[in-house]
């Protein structure tokens, strides 16, 4: 979530980064500082603008230095069980009872995390893109408790605060972008399995031959192979069409811990991640 807390910095916010413990949240602060200093040396950002960013941030390794937060995005692991943990957890830190819960989950049903609070009404999915700095879609995902004052606050912060082109969802598995981009990342992985074609040749096909700016292979490598194989079960169990089952090789490179570019191979070799 450093990328997100980033983001709400270099907007005027006063953001507070909660990390497991102390030692990650050092190392979110360092990872926090090197992205800035490295905007600055690219010329994209000024050094006073990054200087004002950093003293907007607070990182800490405890929950209940969230106490006084207005809204509150988790990002924790795509897992249900933790996600549920964690949503229960600050229902009972969160002071003010207007504050949003949201959920930056790119598959869960945000009408579990709701109902695992007792304000499942201020609780909404308010999923962002990786890479949070390049990329401006926000999928707004209310269950159907969500209020339709939570909806407007952050609809009015994601597209008002932070500059961000909003698209709603309705509550369900893989939302708008991963219910039509999953099933056709699988395929590839289907095609790759099946030795019908290499996954180069299948990432060059797409890229030059539909003008898509990354192959399938290379995206789920980005994404994170983990993560790919995460929403494809979510979507496999509520709607329980076959495309959506992970393939058994997907499956078997999770397991291998050949998750992408954060592993530093996946469907291609990467430099050390």
């Amino acid at each position: 979530m450093r990328p997100f807390a980033e983001v709400c910095a270099l907007a005027g916010l006063d953001t507070v980064v909660c990390e497991v413990d102390a030692v990650a949240a050092r190392a979110a602060r360092e990872r926090v500082t090197a992205s800035l200093d490295r905007r600055v040396r690219r010329g994209k950002l000024e050094q006073a603008a990054a200087r004002d960013a950093l003293a907007r941030l607070v990182f800490t390794g405890g929950l209940e230095d969230l106490a006084d937060r207005q809204l509150v995005v988790e990002a924790v692991v795509e897992n249900p069980d933790a996600k549920t943990e964690v949503f229960a957890a600050l229902d009972k830190i969160v002071e003010d009872p207007a504050a949003v819960l949201a959920t930056n989950t790119s598959s869960l049903p945000v009408m579990r995390l709701g109902m695992a609070t007792g304000r499942a009404d201020r609780v909404v999915g308010l999923h962002f893109f990786n890479p949070v700095p390049v990329l401006p879609l926000v999928e707004v995902v209310p269950s159907l408790h969500t209020s339709a004052e939570t909806i407007a606050v952050v609809e009015d912060f994601a597209a008002g605060a932070l500059g961000r082109t909003v698209i709603r969802s309705r509550d369900r598995a893989g939302f708008v972008v991963n219910a039509l981009l999953v099933p056709y990342l699988l395929s590839a992985i289907r095609m790759a399995e099946s030795g019908f074609a290499t996954a180069a040749d299948i990432d060059t096909g797409m890229e030059l031959g539909c003008a898509h700016p990354m192959g399938p292979l290379r995206l789920a490598d980005l994404i994170g192979l983990d993560t790919v194989a995460s929403i494809a079960e979510s979507l496999y169990d509520e709607f329980k069409e076959p495309l959506y089952a992970p393939p058994p090789l997907l499956q078997r490179m999770v397991e291998a811990g050949l998750l992408g570019r954060k592993s530093g191979q996946g469907f291609h070799v990467y430099g050390r991640a």
